[in-house]
């Protein structure tokens, strides 16, 4: 089952169900300055300042409090420019306790530079409502040691998925879509089976993709009417698990 909404996060927010959000997981604008474009849609991602921008991130995250269950899950998906500062936020809104993993994203596509090490990785910070009874499920990947050569091991806070290429079929347009893996491994490991996972900032719908296909319940919103539109295209084609 999933839901989509056009509007904005802050206003959808306080519709949502009391305790009925399991996992929420939000790839929000990043602050990068520019205006994001491709054939699928475009988005301009530009705050006046830092401040403005965990500020705007700050609001969305306090009115959806109240939709995630006691024991609910939430990964923020940010970068070099501001993970230090949502940090901070998350700290302030749910306790440094509730902290549980700073993952990083190792995608190795991107551009380098003379002047300082090459940027090729994204952060996700991991709260939970409930330190002490919270849902993970270990997400295995392939070792990589001759000792474990074939055999599967738990992974580390350094996810190495590759990002789309330019000829991936998966591929939407739209211009920030993240791979379908990397969502499945955090719906897998950080939602209960048949439980909900909410994305506010739901582009072309990835994330919904990921959690029905994984027998979850998915919740999206976004303020463009072309992400919901790819959203619910992608959805139509997709068939749940039986």
């Amino acid at each position: 089952m999933h839901n989509t909404h056009l509007g904005d996060w802050l206003d959808l927010a306080p519709t949502l169900p009391a305790s009925s959000v399991d996992l929420l997981y939000a790839d929000p604008p990043f602050n990068t300055g520019r205006t994001h474009t491709s054939k699928a849609g475009d988005f301009e991602d530009r705050f006046e300042s830092t401040s403005d921008y965990t500020a705007w991130l700050g609001d969305r995250l306090e009115a959806t409090l109240p939709s995630l269950t006691p024991s609910a899950n939430l990964l923020i998906h940010t970068d070099w420019r501001t993970s230090h500062r949502v940090r901070c936020l998350l700290d302030d809104l749910l306790g440094a306790d509730h902290f549980v993993n700073h993952l990083v994203w190792s995608y190795g596509l991107g551009g380098s530079s003379p002047r300082r090490f090459a940027r090729k990785h994204d952060d996700i910070l991991f709260y939970t409502r409930d330190p002490e009874r919270y849902f993970f499920d270990p997400p295995m990947v392939p070792a990589t040691s001759n000792r474990m050569k074939g055999e599967l091991k738990k992974a580390t806070d350094v996810l190495d998925i590759p990002s789309i290429n330019n000829m991936a079929r998966e591929r939407t347009g739209w211009p920030t879509q993240k791979p379908l893996a990397l969502l499945n491994l955090f719906v897998g490991a950080c939602c209960p089976p048949a439980s909900t996972v909410l994305d506010p900032c739901c582009g072309s719908g990835t994330t919904l993709v990921a959690a029905l296909g994984l027998g979850r319940r998915a919740v999206g919103f976004d303020r463009d009417a072309r992400a919901i539109a790819l959203t619910e295209e992608r959805l139509a084609t997709h068939h749940s698990p039986a």
